[in-house]
């Protein structure tokens, strides 16, 4: 059986900025009126569902640069 890539997400949203942060949360397709008040909270403040989302999208630190 495969290993599953996770993305570290909880390092990357600490050290991010705000506009790295919006472009991960547009990425995982989360509506536009929502991004804003999602990216100037702290990531164990996100759902959980939203973070599963993130952590197994397939995303790489590289491609929100």
């Amino acid at each position: 059986m495969p290993k599953i890539e996770t993305f570290d997400a909880s390092s990357f949203w600490k050290n991010a900025y705000a506009h790295q942060r919006g472009k991960l949360l547009k990425r995982v397709d989360v509506p536009e009126d929502q991004i804003i008040a999602l990216a100037n909270k702290k990531y164990v403040e996100l759902p959980a569902a939203l973070k599963y989302e993130i952590e197994t999208s397939g995303i790489t630190k590289k491609e929100l640069q």
